[in-house]
Protein backbone atom coordinates (compact mmCIF):
# COMPACT_ATOMS: atom_id res chain seq x y z
CA UNK A 1 0.00 0.00 0.00
CA UNK A 2 1.32 3.29 -0.87
CA UNK A 3 1.59 6.36 1.76
CA UNK A 4 -1.69 7.68 0.22
CA UNK A 5 -3.27 5.02 0.50
CA UNK A 6 -2.50 4.16 4.15
CA UNK A 7 -3.63 7.89 4.83
CA UNK A 8 -6.97 7.53 3.41
CA UNK A 9 -7.49 4.95 5.14
CA UNK A 10 -7.12 6.67 8.26
CA UNK A 11 -8.83 9.24 7.46
CA UNK A 12 -12.14 8.43 9.05
CA UNK A 13 -10.45 7.57 12.50
CA UNK A 14 -8.86 11.44 11.88
CA UNK A 15 -12.23 13.33 11.32
CA UNK A 16 -13.76 11.61 15.01
CA UNK A 17 -10.58 13.13 16.56
CA UNK A 18 -11.58 16.84 17.08
CA UNK A 19 -14.63 15.78 19.47
CA UNK A 20 -11.97 13.67 21.83
CA UNK A 21 -10.01 13.92 24.88
CA UNK A 22 -7.18 13.10 26.02
CA UNK A 23 -8.75 11.03 28.84
CA UNK A 24 -9.92 9.07 26.27
CA UNK A 25 -7.40 8.47 24.44
CA UNK A 26 -5.73 6.80 26.70
CA UNK A 27 -3.04 3.72 25.89
CA UNK A 28 0.36 4.93 24.39
CA UNK A 29 1.91 6.70 21.41
CA UNK A 30 4.95 6.69 19.10
CA UNK A 31 7.05 9.78 18.57
CA UNK A 32 9.81 9.57 15.99
CA UNK A 33 11.54 12.65 17.05
CA UNK A 34 13.81 14.60 14.92
CA UNK A 35 14.23 16.79 18.10
CA UNK A 36 16.97 16.09 20.71
CA UNK A 37 15.75 14.29 24.20
CA UNK A 38 17.27 17.04 26.40
CA UNK A 39 14.79 19.57 24.67
CA UNK A 40 11.67 18.02 24.13
CA UNK A 41 11.87 14.63 27.03
CA UNK A 42 10.88 16.67 30.04
CA UNK A 43 7.55 18.05 28.57
CA UNK A 44 7.03 14.87 26.99
CA UNK A 45 7.07 13.66 30.61
CA UNK A 46 4.96 16.69 31.23
CA UNK A 47 2.47 15.43 29.01
CA UNK A 48 2.01 11.87 30.29
CA UNK A 49 1.39 13.09 33.53
CA UNK A 50 -1.20 15.17 32.12
CA UNK A 51 -2.99 12.37 30.03
CA UNK A 52 -1.84 9.06 31.12
CA UNK A 53 -0.81 8.85 27.63
CA UNK A 54 2.30 6.78 28.00
CA UNK A 55 5.23 7.73 25.04
CA UNK A 56 7.45 5.71 23.49
CA UNK A 57 10.46 8.40 21.63
CA UNK A 58 12.87 7.08 19.32
CA UNK A 59 15.37 10.47 18.76
CA UNK A 60 17.76 11.03 15.60
CA UNK A 61 18.09 13.72 13.73
CA UNK A 62 15.42 15.31 12.03
CA UNK A 63 16.89 14.02 8.30
CA UNK A 64 17.16 10.44 9.80
CA UNK A 65 13.63 10.36 11.33
CA UNK A 66 12.31 11.21 8.05
CA UNK A 67 13.80 8.68 6.09
CA UNK A 68 12.41 6.08 8.61
CA UNK A 69 9.61 6.95 8.09
CA UNK A 70 9.43 7.46 3.98
CA UNK A 71 11.56 3.92 4.02
CA UNK A 72 9.37 1.79 6.48
CA UNK A 73 5.94 2.54 4.80
CA UNK A 74 2.87 1.40 6.12
CA UNK A 75 4.81 -0.30 8.52
CA UNK A 76 6.14 1.99 10.33
CA UNK A 77 5.49 2.03 14.39
CA UNK A 78 5.37 5.89 14.59
CA UNK A 79 2.10 8.12 15.24
CA UNK A 80 3.50 10.96 14.64
CA UNK A 81 6.66 12.64 13.55
CA UNK A 82 8.24 15.64 15.55
CA UNK A 83 10.73 17.49 13.14
CA UNK A 84 12.95 20.14 13.88
CA UNK A 85 11.72 22.29 10.82
CA UNK A 86 9.46 22.50 8.55
CA UNK A 87 11.08 21.52 5.20
CA UNK A 88 11.36 17.78 6.67
CA UNK A 89 7.61 17.64 7.52
CA UNK A 90 6.75 18.82 4.08
CA UNK A 91 9.13 16.14 2.48
CA UNK A 92 6.67 13.73 4.48
CA UNK A 93 4.02 15.15 3.93
CA UNK A 94 4.86 15.15 0.00
CA UNK A 95 5.41 11.34 -0.08
CA UNK A 96 1.73 10.99 1.39
CA UNK A 97 2.17 10.12 4.91
CA UNK A 98 0.65 12.30 6.73
CA UNK A 99 -3.09 12.99 7.53
CA UNK A 100 -5.45 15.31 8.04
CA UNK A 101 -5.45 17.00 11.45
CA UNK A 102 -8.29 18.82 12.48
CA UNK A 103 -9.73 22.78 11.79
CA UNK A 104 -9.64 23.04 15.76
CA UNK A 105 -5.88 22.05 15.66
CA UNK A 106 -4.59 23.87 13.21
CA UNK A 107 -6.45 27.62 14.01
CA UNK A 108 -4.43 27.20 17.19
CA UNK A 109 -1.58 28.68 15.32
CA UNK A 110 -1.08 31.61 12.94
CA UNK A 111 -1.59 30.26 9.28
CA UNK A 112 2.29 30.92 8.34
CA UNK A 113 3.29 28.41 10.65
CA UNK A 114 1.17 25.76 9.48
CA UNK A 115 0.86 23.35 6.32
CA UNK A 116 -1.43 24.81 3.53
CA UNK A 117 -2.44 21.08 2.92
CA UNK A 118 -3.46 20.86 6.68
CA UNK A 119 -1.48 18.18 7.71
CA UNK A 120 1.42 19.40 9.88
CA UNK A 121 1.83 21.91 12.48
CA UNK A 122 4.33 24.42 14.07
CA UNK A 123 4.77 23.75 17.95
CA UNK A 124 7.46 26.68 18.52
CA UNK A 125 8.98 28.78 16.14
CA UNK A 126 12.94 29.53 15.53
CA UNK A 127 14.65 32.77 14.08
CA UNK A 128 17.81 32.06 12.30
CA UNK A 129 20.22 34.76 13.64
CA UNK A 130 24.32 35.56 13.60
CA UNK A 131 25.56 34.66 17.57
CA UNK A 132 28.63 37.74 17.89
CA UNK A 133 31.18 37.66 20.69
CA UNK A 134 30.41 40.64 22.38
CA UNK A 135 33.64 41.74 24.08
CA UNK A 136 34.95 41.82 20.54
CA UNK A 137 31.79 43.34 18.45
CA UNK A 138 28.66 45.19 18.91
CA UNK A 139 25.50 45.06 17.13
CA UNK A 140 26.63 48.40 14.72
CA UNK A 141 29.34 46.25 13.48
CA UNK A 142 27.37 43.32 11.94
CA UNK A 143 26.30 43.06 8.16
CA UNK A 144 22.96 43.90 7.35
CA UNK A 145 22.59 40.62 5.28
CA UNK A 146 23.93 37.08 5.37
CA UNK A 147 25.28 37.38 2.21
CA UNK A 148 27.83 39.96 3.05
CA UNK A 149 29.42 37.32 5.54
CA UNK A 150 31.35 36.50 2.41
CA UNK A 151 33.69 39.38 2.47
CA UNK A 152 37.45 39.64 3.73
CA UNK A 153 36.65 40.88 6.81
CA UNK A 154 34.68 38.02 8.36
CA UNK A 155 37.60 35.75 6.69
CA UNK A 156 37.91 32.63 8.87
CA UNK A 157 35.33 34.10 11.50
CA UNK A 158 32.05 32.44 10.94
CA UNK A 159 30.82 29.61 12.14
CA UNK A 160 28.21 27.13 10.45
CA UNK A 161 26.61 23.86 10.99
CA UNK A 162 25.96 22.05 7.78
CA UNK A 163 24.88 19.20 8.76
CA UNK A 164 22.44 20.62 11.31
CA UNK A 165 18.57 20.30 10.00
CA UNK A 166 17.59 23.76 10.38
CA UNK A 167 20.79 25.35 8.19
CA UNK A 168 19.24 22.91 5.58
CA UNK A 169 16.11 24.53 5.33
CA UNK A 170 17.65 27.90 5.56
CA UNK A 171 19.87 27.01 2.35
CA UNK A 172 16.16 25.18 0.77
CA UNK A 173 14.92 28.81 1.97
CA UNK A 174 17.85 30.48 -0.10
CA UNK A 175 17.38 28.52 -2.84
CA UNK A 176 13.76 28.87 -3.09
CA UNK A 177 13.92 32.37 -2.90
CA UNK A 178 16.99 33.59 -4.59
CA UNK A 179 17.33 30.36 -6.88
CA UNK A 180 19.68 27.31 -7.28
CA UNK A 181 22.77 29.49 -8.92
CA UNK A 182 22.76 31.93 -5.77
CA UNK A 183 22.97 29.42 -3.06
CA UNK A 184 25.37 27.28 -4.70
CA UNK A 185 27.81 31.04 -5.39
CA UNK A 186 26.88 31.78 -1.39
CA UNK A 187 28.50 27.97 -0.37
CA UNK A 188 31.14 28.73 -2.50
CA UNK A 189 31.96 32.14 -1.63
CA UNK A 190 31.58 31.41 2.47
CA UNK A 191 34.07 27.98 1.90
CA UNK A 192 36.72 30.17 0.09
CA UNK A 193 36.01 33.17 2.74
CA UNK A 194 37.28 30.16 5.52
CA UNK A 195 33.67 29.55 7.07
CA UNK A 196 34.35 27.12 10.03
CA UNK A 197 32.44 23.84 10.17
CA UNK A 198 30.88 22.48 13.71
CA UNK A 199 29.35 19.66 14.41
CA UNK A 200 25.77 21.86 16.24
CA UNK A 201 24.58 25.15 16.72
CA UNK A 202 25.26 24.70 20.65
CA UNK A 203 28.95 24.00 19.34
CA UNK A 204 29.17 27.41 17.39
CA UNK A 205 27.89 29.53 20.31
CA UNK A 206 30.33 28.10 22.93
CA UNK A 207 33.19 29.20 19.92
CA UNK A 208 31.73 32.11 19.50
CA UNK A 209 31.66 33.16 23.49
CA UNK A 210 35.32 31.59 23.94
CA UNK A 211 36.64 34.02 21.29
CA UNK A 212 37.60 31.40 18.86
CA UNK A 213 35.34 32.63 16.02
CA UNK A 214 33.95 36.02 15.98
CA UNK A 215 30.44 34.87 14.76
CA UNK A 216 28.35 32.05 13.88
CA UNK A 217 25.33 31.01 11.76
CA UNK A 218 22.61 29.39 14.62
CA UNK A 219 19.08 29.19 16.03
CA UNK A 220 17.97 32.12 17.96
CA UNK A 221 17.55 30.17 21.12
CA UNK A 222 21.34 28.58 21.75
CA UNK A 223 22.65 31.75 22.68
CA UNK A 224 19.95 31.81 25.68
CA UNK A 225 20.87 28.08 26.64
CA UNK A 226 24.23 28.31 26.98
CA UNK A 227 24.13 31.76 28.32
CA UNK A 228 21.71 30.46 31.19
CA UNK A 229 24.14 28.05 32.10
CA UNK A 230 27.08 30.09 31.56
CA UNK A 231 26.05 32.84 33.67
CA UNK A 232 25.41 36.57 33.64
CA UNK A 233 29.15 37.42 31.90
CA UNK A 234 28.30 35.08 29.12
CA UNK A 235 29.99 37.18 25.85
CA UNK A 236 27.53 35.85 23.35
CA UNK A 237 24.48 37.94 22.09
CA UNK A 238 21.77 37.45 18.84
CA UNK A 239 22.21 39.55 15.44
CA UNK A 240 18.89 39.57 13.67
CA UNK A 241 19.41 40.56 9.73
CA UNK A 242 16.92 43.40 9.07
CA UNK A 243 14.51 43.75 5.88
CA UNK A 244 13.53 40.69 5.33
CA UNK A 245 17.13 38.86 4.49
CA UNK A 246 17.02 35.32 4.31
CA UNK A 247 19.56 35.03 7.37
CA UNK A 248 16.87 35.98 9.53
CA UNK A 249 14.06 32.95 8.22
CA UNK A 250 11.47 32.01 11.30
CA UNK A 251 10.96 28.31 10.88
CA UNK A 252 9.15 25.93 13.07
CA UNK A 253 9.59 23.04 15.12
CA UNK A 254 6.68 21.11 14.32
CA UNK A 255 5.17 17.60 14.09
CA UNK A 256 2.39 15.74 11.60
CA UNK A 257 0.01 12.51 12.28
CA UNK A 258 0.84 9.43 10.35
CA UNK A 259 -2.00 8.08 8.63
CA UNK A 260 -0.81 4.95 10.02
CA UNK A 261 -0.77 5.72 13.63
CA UNK A 262 -1.99 2.76 15.73
CA UNK A 263 -3.40 5.44 18.08
CA UNK A 264 -4.16 9.05 16.38
CA UNK A 265 -6.92 9.91 19.58
CA UNK A 266 -3.27 9.83 21.18
CA UNK A 267 -1.32 11.82 18.80
CA UNK A 268 -3.66 14.55 18.17
CA UNK A 269 -4.04 14.46 21.67
CA UNK A 270 -0.05 15.38 22.04
CA UNK A 271 -0.43 17.62 19.37
CA UNK A 272 -3.02 19.50 21.60
CA UNK A 273 -0.70 19.45 24.76
CA UNK A 274 1.98 20.88 23.01
CA UNK A 275 -0.08 23.52 21.66
CA UNK A 276 -1.62 24.45 25.44
CA UNK A 277 -0.71 27.24 27.51
CA UNK A 278 1.00 25.01 29.93
CA UNK A 279 3.28 23.60 27.11
CA UNK A 280 4.31 26.84 25.30
CA UNK A 281 5.24 28.46 28.48
CA UNK A 282 7.94 25.52 28.85
CA UNK A 283 8.74 26.21 25.80
CA UNK A 284 9.53 29.92 25.95
CA UNK A 285 10.93 29.97 29.62
CA UNK A 286 13.43 26.60 29.01
CA UNK A 287 14.42 26.30 25.37
CA UNK A 288 14.06 29.88 24.59
CA UNK A 289 11.80 29.41 21.19
CA UNK A 290 8.92 31.25 20.39
CA UNK A 291 5.99 30.28 21.51
CA UNK A 292 2.94 30.08 18.80
CA UNK A 293 0.07 30.18 21.03
CA UNK A 294 -1.27 33.71 20.98
CA UNK A 295 -0.69 35.36 24.65
CA UNK A 296 2.17 33.58 25.43
CA UNK A 297 5.21 36.01 26.24
CA UNK A 298 8.47 35.09 25.08
CA UNK A 299 11.31 34.67 27.15
CA UNK A 300 12.93 37.95 28.69
CA UNK A 301 15.33 40.01 26.33
CA UNK A 302 13.82 38.05 23.12
CA UNK A 303 12.41 40.29 20.69
CA UNK A 304 8.22 39.76 19.63
CA UNK A 305 8.47 37.35 16.96
CA UNK A 306 5.71 39.71 15.21
CA UNK A 307 8.61 42.63 15.38
CA UNK A 308 11.06 40.44 13.41
CA UNK A 309 11.50 41.54 9.67
CA UNK A 310 12.13 37.91 8.52
CA UNK A 311 11.44 36.58 4.93
CA UNK A 312 7.92 36.06 3.73
CA UNK A 313 8.01 32.74 2.21
CA UNK A 314 5.56 29.48 2.55
CA UNK A 315 7.09 27.04 4.97
CA UNK A 316 5.55 24.86 2.83
CA UNK A 317 7.66 25.76 0.25
CA UNK A 318 10.95 24.30 2.01
CA UNK A 319 10.05 20.55 1.43
CA UNK A 320 13.07 19.64 -0.74
CA UNK A 321 15.45 18.59 1.28
CA UNK A 322 17.16 15.84 -1.17
CA UNK A 323 18.04 18.85 -3.48
CA UNK A 324 19.18 20.72 -0.38
CA UNK A 325 21.33 17.48 0.49
CA UNK A 326 22.97 17.47 -3.40
CA UNK A 327 23.78 20.75 -3.46
CA UNK A 328 25.50 20.67 0.02
CA UNK A 329 27.42 17.17 -0.99
CA UNK A 330 28.25 19.35 -4.26
CA UNK A 331 30.29 21.63 -2.87
CA UNK A 332 31.77 18.93 -0.19
CA UNK A 333 29.94 20.27 2.89
CA UNK A 334 28.26 16.97 3.87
Amino acid sequence: MTGAGAVALSLGRMGALAQGSPEAAGGSITVYSGRSEGLVGPVLEMFTEATGIAVEARYGNTAEMAAAILEEGENSPADVYYAQDAGALGAVEAAGFFADLPAETLDVVDPRFRSVAGQWIGITGRARVLAYNTDELTDADLPSSVHELTGEEWNGNVGWAPTNASFQSFITAMRVTEGEDAARAWLQAMIDNGAVVFDGNGDIVRAVAAGEISTGLVNNYYVYEIGAEAGDDFPAANHFFAGGDIGSLVNISGLGILGTASNPEGALALANYLLSEEAQTYFAESTFEYPLLAGVPTAEGLPALADLESPDIDLSSLSDLEGTLTLLADVGLV
